[in-house]
């Protein structure tokens, strides 16, 4: 006590030191002017910044209390700097950017922490001050466009161990020196950039490296010969995404016993000597290698995965594996979580382990070859399963009782498959968390759910091409979730339940292919809606008017049904419409101007029904331009996403996890919603779908009442690829502007009363693949064998009788009258007779036979008696026969 009593003033004496050196008891100085330089800089170099609150004004604020900065308690010295997210994008759009100076960092002496990520740094001026950085430990740099010089300078930061610089649009080869000296360097992110060649061998010198990360890039060369085998630390070993030669044994792992997770997808698969085979020393959390090219056939599992029992995640999709099954990876890991191995050739049945496996959250063996049932107690080895997915093999029978053991189930893909029965009512009561249901293309059967159904979490529905019978649920308006109804080619009936309207938020309905009939419901008040699918129905009654000013709506399909009315005048408001489906109802009336304000139309279908009246000009206005459409019909899906992915092994709060990639760490699947649409064309039936039907462009007004002319203006659309006008009342001639067309591959003027010649012009067309005027009044001769004509046969051109000439076989000379009669036809509309030459020879003829009768009556009554009689028929007959023709020759050019 008296030792201390004596030096109770050095405490005072520090505490005085401290404040002369720092002027306060907060942070130093010349570190708090620093960071007010730093925000200076930021506003001189962006147009939009994100500044935390730092006080300006206040020269007695402690800048230890600012946002972002943290200090070292003891010393008041700044250790960490979390700087990241400063600029926002725009600016690299605006042509900002930012040339960071490094001098702003020479006060931070004791920096151990700095994260400048996100900030579109395109460089440090100058680098050599990071030599002044030597007690920094971490560096994030990610997102930010920095030079690839700085790699070449880093070196000097000698306490560096963790590196990030993922997505900062590096390229060219990795530096051979500068980072490679970082000797205490234990993680390193270089993913997202575009490096390409080969890695460079100083990276064998980092011996204390744990986590490398060189995903998403462009390295090649064979992962043998690369320093990748030198670095025996590492845990976490990332290069997914790269043009890697990957021994298919993966012997160049065989030194890295610390290794944990290896993600190794999209890289190429070279065949290796069986007799190069290893046992590995390490056990691995995460495996996957999915997507490899290669040209080994019957292509197996790497052997290694044999001496694997601690696995929890599996990745082995799109590989074209072949063999039996590997049940063996599910009753070896039993920690296992997520077992992925989808896309692959593999045979046998599925089977479960024998013991109950708590982590089990997702399963995804789709897309391959595999038979038999769903073992019976799949839902009690795995209760706590989130996502299955079985869909595209050949599994058989019904779905196991055990199913209703899956409370926590999410997601069930059991589609394409030859599953049968009905849905057990275990299923149907214990999965009340199902969002998505995909049961497709099997045998099913049976009513689909009960009234009672607890299912109101459900998104997505999926019933089609089942074998379902009876009246569609009431209840299906409790699941006010729902997005995605598909449940067509099934034996439905009955009305279409008007609690389908409680759906507010539904994006695709499908319930065509059924025996559905009464009205369509007009109480559809989802402005969300895009798909909506009633075609091959009963149903009756107006269009529903529920629709109207829906700028969402992509497609309205109500073919083949017994629709009546008319076409509302509000159809010009679907703004976004791409197919408009009416073929085959009782429709009538004239066809709207209106419909030429849908301007983003793929395909127009109004064939087999009682439209009348003149086609409009205005359908010249659709632009049939697929580089316009906003929304695709080809990649609309719906994402599947497992939030709780990996959950327990996260809970391990393992320094390692946390370099998982997104696509990992959050699983997603997809619903495929693209659009199909059947459309006749080239005299066929075709279904479009996908990508093709971005660039499917037609219209069908065939089998209606439509009279009048055929506008020239429709010439104008020069990207449809089919247009059909056949059995109609059209007259007139066939448009010369129809030579326009470039695009069309179908056009189809048959079964009308069109007339005239056959523009010539039509064979500029080169795309044209059926062509067809058959019976209509054509005259004169058939277009030039040349070009795509010279494909067509008689059957194009049959029922004109006045048309000649090729494939045709009748000859345009054969048809000239002979030469001694004088006949003057004309080319367009005139009589084929001059008429004033018709008049002079009936006269001549009639006053020589009058001339005749008076001399043989004066000259002989003996003949005036015996040839008075033969005389009167003669001239009768001659009478007759000229009236005759004449009346024909003259109604056929009127006609």
């Amino acid at each position: 006590m008296e030792l201390l009593g004596r030096y109770w003033w050095w405490p005072v004496v520090l505490v005085l030191v401290h404040v002369g050196m720092n002027g306060c008891f907060g942070c130093w100085e010349q570190e708090r002017i620093a960071l007010l330089q730093f925000k200076a800089s930021i506003v001189n170099y962006a147009d939009e910044y994100y500044l935390p609150h730092w006080d300006l004004g206040n020269k007695e604020s402690d800048c230890c209390e600012w946002e972002r900065v943290k200090c070292n308690m003891t010393t008041g010295r700044v250790i960490q700097l979390t700087l990241n997210n400063m600029m926002s994008y725009s600016s690299r759009e605006s042509g900002g950017g930012w040339y960071f100076n490094a001098s702003l960092l020479l006060p931070f002496e004791a920096l151990q922490y700095l994260d400048l990520s996100a900030n579109l740094i395109y460089g440090w001026v100058p680098n050599e001050e990071l030599s002044k950085l030597n007690n920094l430990e971490q560096l994030q740099l990610d997102r930010s466009s920095i030079d690839k010089s700085l790699l070449r300078k880093i070196g000097v930061m000698t306490s560096l161990n963790v590196l990030a610089a993922s997505n900062c649009g590096l390229n060219g080869t990795l530096p051979d020196r500068g980072w490679c000296e970082l000797k205490k360097l234990q993680e390193i992110d270089l993913s997202g950039n575009n490096f390409e060649g080969r890695l460079p061998s100083c990276m064998a010198n980092l011996t204390s490296l744990r986590v490398l990360d060189l995903s998403n890039n462009h390295f090649n060369g064979n992962s043998v010969q690369s320093p990748l085998s030198s670095l025996t630390s590492l845990e976490y070993l990332s290069f997914s995404y790269n043009n890697f030669s990957i021994p298919s044994t993966l012997s160049f792992l065989s030194n890295l016993s610390n290794l944990k997770i290896l993600l190794s997808d999209n890289n190429i698969l070279a065949l290796e000597p069986d007799s190069l085979t290893w046992i590995p020393t390490f056990q691995l959390k995460v495996f996957s290698l999915s997507n490899c090219s290669s040209n080994i056939h019957n292509r197996t599992l790497p052997r290694l995965l044999h001496y694997q029992y601690d696995l929890r995640v599996i990745v082995l999709s799109h590989n074209k594996l072949v063999g039996q099954f590997p049940n063996y990876l599910l009753e070896n890991n039993t920690r296992l979580e997520v077992f992925i191995v989808n896309n692959n050739s593999f045979t046998g049945p599925f089977m479960v382990p024998y013991d109950i496996r708590p982590n089990m959250s997702s399963i995804d063996i789709s897309e391959n070859y595999l038979h038999g049932p769903i073992p019976t107690n799949l839902g009690l080895i795995f209760p706590n399963l989130e996502f299955l997915k079985m869909s595209g093999n050949e599994f058989e029978g019904n779905i196991p009782s055990s199913f209703g053991n899956l409370a926590l189930l999410w997601n069930l893909d059991l589609s394409e498959n030859h599953f049968s029965g009905t849905i057990p009512m275990h299923f149907i009561m214990g999965c009340h968390n199902l969002v998505y249901l995909i049961l497709s293309n099997n045998s099913f059967s049976g009513q689909i759910f009960p009234t009672n159904s607890s299912w109101t979490k459900l998104g997505t529905l999926h019933l089609d091409n089942n074998h379902f019978s009876g009246t569609l649920p009431t209840w299906i308006g409790n699941a006010t979730s729902l997005e995605d109804i598909v449940m067509a080619k099934n034996h439905f009936e009955g009305p279409i339940p008007i609690e389908l309207c409680k759906l507010v938020d539904l994006i695709i309905l499908d319930i065509s292919d059924n025996n559905l009939f009464g009205s369509v419901p007009s109480c559809f008040n989802s402005s969300s809606i895009r798909f909506f699918r009633l075609n091959k129905n009963c149903l009756s009654g107006p269009i529903p008017s529920s629709f109207q000013n829906n700028s969402n709506l992509l497609a309205l399909n109500l073919r083949d049904n017994h629709l009546t009315g008319n076409i509302p005048n509000w159809i010009g408001s679907l703004s976004s419409l791409r197919i408009l489906l009416l073929k085959a109802n009782h429709l009538g009336g004239q066809i709207p101007i209106q419909v030429c304000l849908l301007q983003n139309l793929n395909i127009l279908d109004l064939s087999y029904n009682k439209f009348s009246g003149l086609i409009p000009h205005c359908l010249s206005n659709i632009t049939f331009d697929a580089s316009a459409h906003k929304t695709s019909l080809s990649g609309s899906e719906l994402e599947v996403v497992d939030t709780r992915f990996l959950s327990s092994y996260l809970n391990t709060k393992s320094n390692i996890i946390k370099f998982l990639p997104d696509d990992l760490l959050v699983y997603k699947g997809y619903v495929n919603v693209e659009e199909e649409v059947e459309f006749t064309t080239k005299t066929r039936n075709y279904s479009y779908k996908g990508y093709i039907l971005e660039y499917m462009f037609g219209i069908d007004l065939s089998c209606n009442n439509l009279a009048g002319e055929i506008p020239l203006e429709l010439g104008r659309m020069s990207n449809i690829r089919a247009l059909n006008l056949s059995h109609n009342n059209l007259s007139g001639s066939i448009p010369v502007t129809f030579s326009n067309l470039n695009q069309i591959e179908s056009l189809d003027l048959s079964y009308n009363n069109l007339s005239g010649k056959i523009p010539p012009q039509l064979t500029e067309i080169t795309s044209l693949a059926v062509f067809s005027v058959a019976h209509n009044n054509l005259s004169g001769a058939t277009p030039d064998r040349k070009n795509q004509f010279i494909t067509f046969d008689e059957s194009s051109y049959e029922g004109n009788p006045l048309l000649c000439g090729p494939p045709l076989h009748n000859s345009c000379t054969k048809m000239r009258p002979p030469s001694t009669i004088s006949v003057d036809i004309e080319v367009e509309g005139g009589s084929f007779m001059d008429m004033s030459v018709f008049y002079i020879s009936f006269v001549v003829a009639y006053i020589t036979i009058l001339l005749g009768i008076v001399v043989v009556l004066y000259i002989n009554p003996y003949w005036r008696r015996a040839w008075f009689n033969l005389i009167e028929v003669c001239i009768d007959t001659c009478y007759c026969f000229f009236v005759v023709h004449y009346h024909k020759l003259f109604n056929f050019s009127l006609a």
